[in-house]
């Protein structure tokens, strides 16, 4: 009997495959599209209410749809006329894919299987939110000179239902902080507007809430078919942005706004007394803003003030640039917020209300998600967000707020160093020697004992303008893991689109362009530059470029002598950097054909391969040939024919780079050798901005007087003026040392 998928999405079975390869492999099992569900739309707020379309699958209008996400949580799903299933996404916790099956026999069995995934609640479009028309508005109702009406707008086509209800939700955090039972939950409070006619547009005047609705203050709306029940959970919903609840405060809020928040902050400055102090565990901050964008391992640019976008930076003002963490802190899932100023200067709140605030709760969430403080968004909101709305916003107290939540200077930050590969592969090693492996086949870049981490490239043959191949070879794939994450795999597919593989299976990113996987997080731009962070703050960055790739690949200073591979030992020493397998190395002024043999070492074995082989071409050429193709050997000193024609060009193109002249000579492209001489450029100019800079820390003004200047890095001079009537005792002015001290005595007045 053939085998069937049911249940096994995912396996090799005996006689056929359910494995995501098995489509371009052509041994699918005959039901893999029944039971292996592909869906559209993807991808939806973590907050659930949003139904999916199952393709492919031929369910009778008749039958009873249970959709089962994570095995737990059980939505109704629904059979549309036109005979389409439908599930709809429930209320999570957390982000990232998210398995689910489905059953049609009324839960009894859950043959069909696929992953959804969750999504911060900032990362949906606008289409699938409710607007809260003037957000400013909303959230300052009530203070002074704002009131009057309120409107909220949305797709009225989202929901098929010609009358609606609109539900106000709150969120809060039960139990003790930091403990067990500490626990996170969305609560329904009251319907806002019941039965109104789905047009898209509702206009009111809010009233101050009664009871203990009042003491919520932080929640979002829902609009529900008006079908269902109050606060009916996991059904057709639209949610709006997360907010501010000041226009449903009651009247002890009205009457006295300012007084109401002075209080709410004080509570909160008293809460935030007796919690565990979580600065001193975040990674402190880059000490200038090229360092900060450099370090993509590690800091991610913060969209509520990106130079890329304009700085429009409202809560920075004098920030051009914010970037946060990507990972929490360990322990207490703590974020870290950098912003710098027009100088590339990082802003410091005791200096200024634009200063960067670290975050008790990171924006992004942690895994494992679920509880306090790790939940996506929501945790930050209550602890750090909310607050501010409390002491700097709806009152005039926001020294307590900024006392509480001080930028961390760059003291101890150590930036990442940095590894490259491009063209017609040149390498630059993480302790900057630079040559050219010519291989044909799959071999280790990179590989640490201390986080399992490895990076692995596949190298092919180049093409020359008249179809044949080249004497040379270029990165077509880079895989990666770490520990037990998801694997990676970037590649160009046969007809040159670039392509990225999350565990054997082609991502799509038509609808996120940022995902939080399993020891990972995902980025790609519009012009397709992937970005890999690990866990460990290592990052791994790659783009497309004239038919190779360009591999960055970035390791913070703990990887100090833990790295082996084509990318050499980081220690800051070269006489190692060609280190075989067998610990044995090479001298540094080896040559070419040497450093051929050197590479060759470093191919990779089909146990250890991350590659995915789904094609019968990479079956042939990597699975079953040779992980380093022996027989192919390439030009090692390309000749310079003055009677060529294209040597011309090339020197004009190229002028000194060496590695932009050799590529072109191999490949007869000026296209390669020029996208060849930016990688060389862009690779040159990353390791300049990861300089470590020295910082001699904040320098206070002296009691009744004032200070001159808010940078203090190497070879920056602080002035000191006393107010009139004081005399200036200790340094007049301060200079920050290469020793990291200030010169001089602590003045005072």
């Amino acid at each position: 009997a053939q085998d069937s998928c049911s249940q096994r999405c995912g396996e090799l079975l005996s006689t056929c495959s359910c494995q995501v390869t098995c489509q371009s492999l052509g041994n699918c099992c005959p039901d893999y599209k029944e039971f292996c569900l592909q869906i559209s739309p993807y991808s939806g707020s973590l907050m659930g209410g949003k139904a999916f379309l199952l393709e492919n699958t031929a369910f009778n209008t008749s039958s009873v749809l249970t959709c089962r996400f994570k095995q737990k949580i059980e939505t109704r799903g629904y059979i549309a006329k036109d005979g389409k299933a439908h599930c709809i996404s429930p209320l999570l916790y957390e982000t990232g894919f998210i398995p689910f099956e489905v059953s049609i026999d009324d839960g009894l069995s859950f043959p069909y299987s696929g992953t959804w995934l969750s999504v911060h609640h900032s990362k949906v479009s606008d289409e699938e939110k409710c607007t809260l028309l003037n957000e400013t508005k909303w959230q300052y109702y009530g203070t002074p000179n704002t009131y009057g009406n309120l409107t909220l707008t949305w797709t009225h086509q989202a929901l098929a239902e010609t009358h609606v209800n609109i539900e106000v939700w709150g969120y809060h955090e039960t139990g003790d902080s930091y403990s067990e039972n500490w626990l996170a939950e969305w609560k329904y409070l009251y319907t806002l507007a019941r039965e109104i006619s789905n047009t898209g547009k509702l206009t009111f005047t809010p009233v101050p809430t009664e009871g203990n609705y009042s003491t919520w203050d932080f929640g979002i709306l829902r609009i529900t078919p008006s079908s269902y029940s109050d606060g009916q959970s996991n059904i057709p919903s639209l949610w709006s942005n997360e907010h501010a609840l000041a226009w449903h405060l009651g009247k002890d809020f009205r009457n006295d706004p300012s007084a109401w928040a002075t209080a709410k902050c004080m509570e909160w400055d008293r809460k935030e007394e007796k919690l565990p102090n979580f600065k001193e565990e975040i990674i402190d901050c880059p000490c200038t803003l090229a360092q900060a964008r450099a370090d993509t391992g590690r800091f991610h640019t913060d969209y509520g003030c990106d130079i890329e976008k304009g700085s429009v930076c409202t809560y920075h003002p004098g920030a051009v640039h914010c970037v946060r963490a990507i990972q929490a802190s360990p322990q207490y899932a703590a974020g870290q917020q950098c912003c710098y100023d027009s100088t590339g200067t990082q802003i410091l709140t005791h200096d200024s209300t634009g200063g960067s605030t670290p975050d008790r709760g990171h924006d992004w969430g942690s895994p494992p998600f679920m509880k306090p403080p790790r939940i996506p968004g929501f945790s930050h909101w209550l602890y750090d967000v909310i607050s501010f709305y409390y002491c700097c916003l709806w009152s005039d107290n926001c020294q307590f707020y900024m006392e509480r939540r001080p930028s961390s200077d760059c003291r101890t930050y150590r930036p990442p160093r940095a590894a490259s590969a491009f063209g017609d592969p040149h390498f630059f090693t993480f302790d900057d020697l630079n040559f050219t492996f010519n291989g044909l086949g799959e071999y280790m870049l990179v590989e640490s004992d201390l986080t399992s981490l490895r990076v692995q490239g596949r190298t092919q043959q180049g093409r020359l303008p008249n179809g044949t191949g080249a004497q040379g070879t270029g990165l077509s794939a880079v895989a990666m893991q770490e520990n037990d994450s998801d694997v990676i795999e970037v590649r160009y597919s046969e007809d040159l689109n670039l392509e990225v593989l999350l565990n054997q299976k082609v991502l799509n990113f038509s609808e996120q362009n940022w995902m939080d996987l399993k020891g990972l997080f995902l980025h790609s731009t519009p012009d397709q530059n992937i970005t890999v962070m690990f866990s460990s703050g290592s990052g791994v960055e790659i783009q497309g470029n004239g038919g190779f790739l360009t591999l960055t690949v970035l390791l913070p200073e703990k990887f100090i002598n833990h790295t082996q591979g084509l990318f050499g030992v980081m220690n800051g020493n070269t006489e190692d950097e060609y280190t075989f397998r067998n610990k044995t190395t090479m001298p540094v002024h080896a040559s070419p054909q040497q450093l051929f043999e050197f590479g060759a070492n470093w191919a990779i074995e089909n146990g250890t391969s991350l590659f995915t082989y789904d094609t019968e071409f990479l079956l042939n050429s990597f699975f079953y040939g040779e992980k380093h193709n022996s027989s192919f050997l390439p030009v090692f000193f390309p000749y310079e024919d003055p009677a060529d024609p294209l040597v011309e060009e090339m020197v004009s193109l190229c002028d000194s780079d060496l590695f932009c002249r050799f590529d072109v000579l191999t490949t007869r492209s000026l296209q390669v050798g020029n996208s060849t001489r930016l990688s060389h450029h862009n690779h040159k100019l990353l390791v300049e901005h990861l300089e470590p800079v020295i910082s001699c820390g904040w320098l206070d003004h002296p009691n009744n007087g004032t200070k001159n200047g808010t940078n203090y890095l190497l070879g920056s001079t602080i002035s000191f003026i006393c107010n009139e009537g004081y005399e200036l005792t200790g340094s007049k002015e301060r200079t920050c040392q290469a020793s990291g001290a200030w010169s001089g005595d602590t003045p005072s007045c």
